[in-house]
């Protein structure tokens, strides 16, 4: 029996260059969050360490790891303790050469569920995702937890309503999106806050298009010149935004999410009823023109 309320913990921190900090930081974090109630905890983009890929150096491949391995190992004991469903992303070493952008899910019995690789890779100034990562080729995933059918994509998937379509039709009753993203540390504040509401209003639009709560969890503080964006959020199945955290201070919130809204709005909001998918096989194409 689906659980109709879930209480969701978002960890929003900043990182330093040690991954042992980090891991220690997050632990601490995801304890309070227990602490107060939460049932699911989403961690953001690559927490053990700096956000890496705004340079392309070859010895940030060291900080990759297994999956399962040392990480899921420390997360899944502590999932067990207390209880909780931890959403760990982390950059995976798959193979000698061969690396992923992966996020892993821990079962609040500490039990490893799987993996998503996250399948969109940006290449944008302070953003060289294409010199580390190869594109996710698991495909989309929900994983059946404890508290709920939880959706997991990454960061730059935000940005693509077919990656949450395809996850919502997957029978996500939330999606997730730890999440590393900001601005250059002396763009303008107008800038700043164009993006930012860009940012937060396509993901909106998910929860909108699918009629599913959408939770997700950014890092603070200044990095080289990018200064991490924060306002990490929650909307409910509707689009409406139930939490957000500040631009600057590092949060350890938690959201109680209900999943009784997505048939309520499904029902008088019939977009999946009406989904022509007989005329959908343009989207196959990567533009409409002659050649």
């Amino acid at each position: 029996m689906k659980n109709k309320l879930v209480r969701v913990g978002l960890l929003q921190l900043a990182c330093s260059a040690d991954p042992a900090q980090n891991m220690q930081k997050t632990v601490e974090g995801v304890r309070k969050l227990a602490q107060d109630g939460a049932q699911i905890v989403c961690l953001q983009e690559l927490f053990r360490s700096l956000y890496f890929c705004d340079v392309e150096d070859y010895a940030n491949f060291n900080l990759a790891e297994a999956i399962p391995g040392p990480s899921t190992e420390v997360l899944s004991t502590l999932a067990k303790e207390l209880g909780v469903v931890i959403i760990a992303s982390l950059f995976e070493k798959r193979a000698e050469g061969l690396y992923h952008n992966t996020t892993a899910v821990l079962d609040a019995d500490g039990t490893y569920l799987g993996k998503y690789r996250k399948m969109h890779i940006p290449d944008d100034p302070g953003y060289y995702e294409k010199f580390y990562f190869t594109p996710g080729d698991l495909g989309y995933k929900v994983f059946k937890t404890k508290f709920g059918n939880l959706g997991v994509l990454i960061c730059w998937d935000q940005w693509y309503p077919e990656a949450a379509r395809i996850t919502s039709l997957m029978g996500a009753d939330i999606l997730f999106y730890p999440t590393a993203i900001g601005w250059h540390k002396d763009q303008d504040p107008q800038t700043n806050q164009d993006q930012y509401q860009a940012w937060q209003t396509i993901q909106r639009s998910h929860s909108v298009a699918n009629g599913v709560p959408v939770v997700s969890v950014n890092r603070v503080g200044i990095e080289g010149d990018m200064r991490f964006w924060g306002g990490s959020f929650v909307s409910n199945a509707f689009g409406r935004v139930e939490f957000q955290a500040d631009h600057e201070a590092e949060t350890a919130q938690v959201v109680e999410i209900s999943l009784e809204g997505s048939d309520r709005y499904r029902t008088h909001w019939p977009f999946l009823r009406d989904r022509r998918i007989d005329s959908y096989s343009p989207l196959l194409n990567r533009y409409l023109d002659e050649s």
